[in-house]
């Protein structure tokens, strides 16, 4: 195990994925953990992530400088290795020239890190401040044109620090760096495969769990259907999930949802038709934050009333996954901003009393992809593309109507068909429709037309975090256009988003 302190940089979950895609388990945690907890958890190694503050700033981020004598390995990357340098006596200044983007690193002398690493190569540096002296212990092991001290070693106590972030794919070989620091200095072992994980996930869930009663909120998608194996194959009959169709989601959807779920998992399933209380409070509503608050309230309310039916339940199971977390607050008090509240990250009402059940909180998207074949789960749900809580609520832009809903279910049975003929289904992260607000003038059969237009989404991504417009082919774009305002009453207008993540939201609210 290695444990990731977060000092607030962007590039946080890649280190992780980086991590993980050794087979070595890893864990984040925020600066405010102490070194007595760090030893409890008895990872194998430490590594200091980077961040947007200056170490010589007051209100910078420091982690307890004592995980500094407890033997354990540390890696520190930027702001990491300056916090390192820092706290064991060296110094760290504003640098004359601040270094973004690609770099050519000189390996200068001998380090575990540069294993099977000679010469010269491609790294990403993001900085704006440099070492003027390293501590006692330490030697200079690379440096860049621009920055004398891109990277130090000292071998005696296995504290390794590079100004550049190595998790990037940008440092071509930065997965070699990050290696060399799990195998060559940690002696880790390439034990953390989902199997490994379902296991553990199991035996911690009957620990925290023992005889009592949980209950899961299912909606179907692959995070709370591999949520539900997971505590099913944990304590067996007492798990029993709810199934709440708000009456959001997508043309027959609920129906075969319910099929499936019932056909591929063999668990207790309650399911309960509340649209009407969902529809009806969502009227003359615009403001997408709002809608989402909304929906999770009357989900709640819904969702507890179901709930106080089953007796001595003291269990919430979610299927809430880290990119979850990250976007609907403040990493660990870090500096990322909260970009949209996530319907099953928020908490629950005081009154319900029960205590949270989240086995897959640490693991990104793909991995419970993994974890959902590992356990046997039916491919269909596996490979099901993410599909947001409050469901197509928001995807129609503004005012949610049982109109506007009908055209937007249509508009998307006929995309979500193309996609799937084409084979491009599993290659996408999400493809979905947008009904936007406004309308546009055309033209039909030598009449004039005034009607909705609607945008179509494609994007492809590993985890969410980040993803790229999908290059989807112009004939099959051109199929997908043509199908809609033919078959689509009240659609004369169909635009293609190609927008990415960051700058934008996958989701449009």
């Amino acid at each position: 195990m290695i444990v990731i302190i977060d000092f607030g940089s962007q590039f946080n979950q890649l280190i992780a994925r980086r991590v993980r895609e050794c087979r070595v388990y890893c864990q984040i945690e925020p600066p405010s953990i102490s070194a007595a907890e760090i030893r409890a958890l008895a990872p194998e190694g430490i590594i200091l992530s980077g961040g947007p503050s200056s170490i010589y700033e007051a209100g910078s981020p420091r982690v307890d400088a004592g995980i500094f004598e407890l033997g354990i390995p540390v890696l520190g990357i930027c702001y990491g290795m300056q916090f390192m340098i820092d706290t064991l006596g060296g110094r760290v200044k504003k640098a004359a020239k601040r270094e973004y983007g690609f770099a050519s690193l000189s390996v200068t002398a001998p380090s575990a890190l540069f294993n099977d690493i000679t010469g010269e190569t491609v790294t990403w540096m993001s900085h704006g401040d440099s070492i003027e002296a390293v501590p006692e212990g330490f030697e200079i092991t690379a440096s860049t044109e621009n920055t004398a001290v891109a990277a130090v070693a000292n071998p005696e106590k296995k504290f390794y620090g590079v100004q550049f972030h190595p998790e990037v794919e940008h440092t071509v070989k930065g997965r070699k760096v990050i290696q060399n620091f799990l195998f060559d200095v940690c002696a880790c072992k390439r034990s953390w495969t989902m199997k490994s994980f379902a296991r553990d996930a199991i035996a911690q869930i009957r620990e925290s769990v023992g005889d009592k009663k949980v209950i899961l909120g299912l909606s179907g998608g692959v995070d709370s259907s591999v949520t539900a194996l997971l505590i099913h194959q944990a304590i067996g009959a007492n798990l029993t999930c709810i199934f709440v169709d708000n009456g959001l989601l997508r043309k027959n959807e609920a129906d075969q949802l319910k099929e499936k779920l019932k056909r591929h998992l063999s668990i207790n399933i309650r399911f309960v038709n509340a649209a009407s209380q969902f529809i009806d409070a969502l009227s003359g509503v615009t403001d997408p934050e709002r809608k989402r608050r909304i929906i999770g309230k009357i989900f709640m309310d819904v969702f507890e009333a179901e709930a106080m039916k089953i007796k001595d339940a003291d269990f919430l199971g979610q299927g809430t996954l880290y990119p979850d977390i990250i976007e609907s607050r403040s990493a660990f008090g870090g500096p990322t901003a909260v970009i949209k509240s996530h319907h099953n990250v928020g908490g629950l009402p005081e009154k319900m009393k029960l205590k949270l059940v989240e086995p897959l909180k640490y693991l990104f998207k793909d991995e419970v992809r993994k974890l959902g074949k590992t356990l046997g789960l039916d491919e269909d749900l596996v490979w099901r593309q993410p599909f947001p809580g409050p469901g197509l609520a928001i995807r129609v832009i503004g005012e949610v109507t049982q109109k506007r809903l009908e055209v937007l279910r249509e508009v998307d049975a006929v995309l979500q068909e193309e996609i799937r003929a084409a084979g491009y289904y599993r290659k996408l992260w999400q493809s979905f429709a947008v009904l936007l607000p406004i309308k546009s003038v055309g033209i039909m059969g030598d009449g004039r037309t005034y009607e909705n237009i609607v945008a179509i989404r494609a994007v492809t991504s590993k985890d969410a975090m980040t993803a790229d417009w999908a290059k989807l082919p112009h004939k099959l774009l051109g199929k997908i256009s043509n199908r809609i305002i033919n078959e689509v009453r009240g659609v004369n207008r169909v635009v293609y988003d190609i927008s990415s993540k960051p700058p934008s939201t996958i989701e449009w609210e």
